[in-house]
């Protein structure tokens, strides 16, 4: 997708997937594999319905915006693909205009930003 970049902010088990400064999906990397995405509220009320057990509400995570869903082949590929789809959509209109630009632009944010230290001023 336009813009999206992979982090690990959280240590190498956690995979985040960004565009621009914002995240809209994690992946985990221990079994059971997980996906976490945001939704629109009403769509994740009817996916934790249709699935329960499976689609749940994300830990740490609003549990109105973000579901969690074990990767164990229950969920459709196509309705995973049109969720991770959907979250992208989600965080991208939350961006400003700038930033929004700036990661259609194709400058995907790969390193993170070291904060400058200032000089101590002498009184």
């Amino acid at each position: 997708m336009p813009g999206a970049w992979e982090d690990h902010p959280f240590g190498p088990d956690t995979c985040t997937v960004k565009v621009g400064p914002k995240i809209f999906a994690f992946v985990g990397s221990d079994a059971p594999f997980r996906l976490t995405v945001k939704v629109d509220p009403d769509r994740g009320e009817a996916l934790r319905g249709a699935y329960p057990g499976v689609i749940t509400t994300a830990a740490y995570l609003s549990k109105r915006h973000w579901v969690q869903i074990v990767l164990d082949g229950t969920v459709d590929p196509d309705e995973l693909a049109d969720l991770v789809e959907q979250s992208y959509e989600l965080v991208l209109a939350s961006l400003t205009r700038a930033q929004r630009a700036e990661a259609l632009s194709g400058q995907n944010k790969t390193e993170a930003k070291v904060p400058t230290r200032r000089k101590p001023t002498r009184s």
